[in-house]
Parts: structure tokens; sequence; C-alpha cells
């Protein structure tokens, strides 16, 4: 049984239900401060993700197109991938970017800021980067679930795209935002 947490909340038992490359799902019976006990509750555990708001030197950024099986479709979003295993936030942005649309930046990247994702199913944090100066001199290296076109946006575009609802995904939409109000540009 684990100690009780600052907020009262105890995880009285746990276990891994399911543990592949894509999914790891753990279920917890929960004791709540009032001392009422939940069973099944269930929590997806991750490394976390790093998301990048890639800037050309023609003042473009780089979105990725591509499909996402959980909805059936395809979205369209900033570069983005999940942390490897032994992988700082930072490596992951680098090496995402590289990956998913061979453009890299001219010099370090930015953290814009790290983010809880779903608190309430999830143990994921997301990380923001801001890649400045990118340009595409690296080879794309698709995942095997991956299919991606890449396209560029200038920033109206990029304004127009979360407005709309062209970017839907919602961590996606509060990255441009947030990096958008850095910047300077919403």
């Amino acid at each position: 049984m684990e100690p009780e947490r600052p907020d009262g909340w105890r995880i009285v038992e746990s276990q891994i239900v399911i543990e592949t490359p894509h999914l790891r799902l753990r279920c917890d019976e929960i004791e709540l401060p009032s001392g009422k006990r939940i069973g099944n509750y269930y929590v997806r555990e991750s490394r976390g993700f790093a998301i990048v708001f890639a800037i050309t030197p023609h003042d473009r950024v780089v979105l990725v197109r591509q499909y996402k099986h959980g909805i059936g479709r395809s979205v369209l979003e900033l570069p983005a991938g999940a942390i490897d295993e032994g992988e700082r936030p930072e490596e992951c942005a680098h090496r995402e970017l590289a990956e998913e649309t061979g453009y890299v930046a001219d010099g370090p990247l930015e953290h814009a800021g790290t983010f809880v994702y779903d608190p309430t199913s999830s143990t994921t944090y997301y990380h923001l980067y801001v890649a400045r100066g990118t340009e595409p001199t690296a080879t794309q290296m698709f995942d095997e679930t991956e299919e991606i076109q890449v396209e560029l946006a200038t920033f109206d575009q990029l304004r127009a795209f979360v407005r709309d609802g062209t970017i839907e995904v919602g961590a996606h939409v509060a990255s441009v935002y947030y990096v958008l109000d850095r910047l300077g540009r919403l």
C-alpha cells in the first residue's frame, strides 16, 4: 500500500494491465480522503512528449499533416512525438522535428514550457519548444505508423487555422496560442 499523498488520496493496489509499445495502462484501487475506495481507476502511463513550434528563416511555421488512428482521420498539427526511454525532452524535440519534417534548427531550441496533458487519467506531461531558423537539411525518417506531409504556414494562416478549427488537437491549439503570445504575434 502506498503512503498517503498530500492531497489525501492513496493508492491501495496497482497493477499494469496493458503494456505494449503504444500503450502502458495501469489499474489502481484508490482510497479517497473520505475513506471511500474506488476500484478500476485506469491511468495511462507515459514518458510524455515534445511539441516543436518551428519557424523558418522566411517566417513560416512548419506543420505536419498525418493520419491518427485513434480518431480515424488526418489532422494538421505542429511536429511532435513521444519521448523515448532515456531521452531528454529537448533531445526528443530535435529528433522528432528532423524525423517528421526533415527540418533542423540553426541553434539551440528554446523551452517554452512544460504542461500537464490529461491529469485525470494519465501521467503525461508535454514539453513545448521553439525552433528558429529551421531549414530542411535532414532526411525524413518515419516510424512505421507515420505517413506525414509537411506544410508551411504564414503566421496569419496559422492564427486562422487555430481559430477556425483546422488545427484541432487540443495540445497543439494551446501550444500555438502560447507561443504566439510569447512572440507577441497573437
